[in-house]
């Protein structure tokens, strides 16, 4: 085996163990080992990519080099190495970005607390992305969903322990019921790793039997997940945990936690039920009626928000709503469009986050939209990167919000009974995102005469204002340069199968 093939296994054990290594240091080590660990596991990532694209096929990697089912297995693809460099990419510039507000968000005494949990997140979405056996998924769920609490509830506000209550009840709902159709499964085919599982689950599908237990655990897995990404009408504990949340956290959880999730229930679709398995079913239907559903309602409440965080974490809700949509479809292009808009999505959210804080913090730190206004003057970087944001989450040309709705058109006309549903929400979804984020731009460049709020220069928050240059580049890269990405995404799902 080539060395290379060892990548994912050291990416995950190195951001597990730095987590330790954090709880040991001063707040300023471990900041350090926080952004080494995350650019090393960027590298490796981006060499594990590389080698497999030259080589053309997946491999795996046995744990310990025991075969399964006495040891565990860990599967790297095309789609894996690039989603685990994607989310690096993301996690560092959103660290990065809200690097500055943290003295003022949480204690000191908790800054390498802080970095534990933000290791020990990453750990758990590249273990997502990579491992090849059930149970070990769900272990790193829980994982994923205590770090991600803790991320919520470290600044210590009334607001924010609310936000992390309501967080960890409903997250425990998705993990308790991904659990229960698990065990299903296991019941049903004895094996725990995704390709035993697949193979078992293809001869009960030729078979006849236990048809309606196959469907019941299949139906409990996706809704677990449904919940714990906040799919539509289960988004209830979004807006507070994303809207109250240190700055970096925000950026995060809205850009990582819940594609983890989702990238998981693409691996189900493709690695443990089947494709075709799947798209015979009417869960699929469920998942199409709810996104859309989501791409409505996300973006109503969104219009209706009166506080700039909320509006942008509802603005999440309709954007989540768009990739089950793509699911729904039941088709390859559909799901291209899907893995597409995580990548898209992930990108602008992150930068609409990172861009709120420097608006609020030459308003006063009000996040009302009425004392936002003129703020793009105050803080001219953020308000051009708010509005970079902004025009990639309309669809307008350049940006990568503009190929995701691309995406999903071309996947729409293809699908017979849907295309029709699809496209009259995509168009209102696109309409309703215009008023809330145009109306939100229009204000910052409104001239307020003279404001009370003192303005603030490149200089004096240099490194914030080049995150926030990587974010639009970043952007924009997805934008102009999507064939190559997409024609990557349609290779990694082609491995899949």
């Amino acid at each position: 085996m080539n060395f290379v093939c060892n990548f994912p296994f050291f990416s995950i054990l190195l951001s597990l163990f730095s987590g330790t290594i954090c709880s040991v240091l001063p707040a300023k080590a471990a900041k350090i080992v926080n952004r080494v660990v995350i650019v090393v596991v960027g590298l490796l990532s981006a060499t594990l990519l590389l080698y497999l694209i030259s080589v053309g096929e997946p491999f795996i990697y046995w744990m310990g080099h025991f075969p399964a089912p006495w040891g565990n297995e860990i599967r790297a693809g095309i789609l894996e190495a690039g989603m685990a460099l994607f989310f690096c990419i993301i996690m560092y510039l959103s660290m990065a970005g809200g690097a500055h507000k943290l003295f003022d968000e949480v204690d000191e005494s908790k800054h390498n607390l802080y970095y534990i949990l933000v290791n020990l997140l990453l750990s758990s979405l590249l273990a997502l992305v990579y491992t090849n056996d059930m149970f070990t998924a769900y272990v790193f769920v829980e994982i994923n969903t205590i770090s991600a609490c803790g991320l919520i509830m470290i600044r210590q506000v009334g607001r924010t322990i609310e936000a992390a209550v309501r967080y960890m009840i409903m997250s425990l709902l998705g993990s308790g019921l991904l659990l229960f159709g698990l065990c299903i499964m296991y019941d049903l085919t004895g094996h725990l790793l995704m390709s035993n599982i697949k193979e078992s689950v293809a001869l009960l599908v030729a078979s006849g039997e236990y048809q309606i237990p196959l469907i019941v655990s299949v139906a409990l897995m996706c809704v677990g997940l449904c919940i714990k990404s906040a799919l539509f009408p289960f988004h209830a504990w979004l807006p507070d945990a994303y809207g109250y949340s240190t700055v970096s956290s925000a950026a995060i959880l809205s850009s990582l936690v819940s594609k983890g999730y989702i990238f998981l229930l693409i691996k189900i679709i493709y690695r443990v039920i089947g494709f075709n398995i799947f798209n015979n079913t009417r869960i699929i239907d469920v998942l199409f009626v709810f996104g859309l559903m989501g791409m409505i309602f996300g973006s109503t409440s969104a219009i209706r928000e009166n506080d700039v965080r909320r509006m942008i974490a509802f603005s999440s809700v309709a954007q989540i709503g768009y990739i089950y949509m793509g699911f729904g479809m039941g088709t390859q292009a559909g799901m291209v469009a899907s893995v597409y808009h995580i990548l898209s999505h992930a990108a602008t959210k992150s930068l609409l986050f990172i861009a709120a804080i420097g608006l609020t913090e030459v308003s006063g730190g009000s996040r009302k939209l009425v004392d936002l206004t003129g703020s793009g003057y105050r803080n001219k970087w953020a308000g051009v990167a708010f509005t970079a944001g902004s025009l990639s989450m309309v669809g307008i040309p350049l940006f990568s919000g503009f190929i995701s709705k691309l995406l999903f058109a071309q996947a729409a006309v293809q699908v017979e009974g849907k295309m029709l549903a699809s496209l009259i929400v995509l168009g209102i979804s696109t309409i309703l995102n215009a008023i809330y984020f145009m109306k939100t731009v229009i204000r910052l460049y409104t001239a307020t005469g003279n404001s009370p709020y003192r303005g603030i220069t490149f200089g004096k928050m240099k490194r914030y204002a080049i995150t926030l240059i990587f974010f639009i580049l970043l952007n924009i890269l997805l934008g102009v340069s999507s064939q190559p990405i997409v024609d990557l995404i349609e290779q990694g799902l082609a491995m899949f199968s």
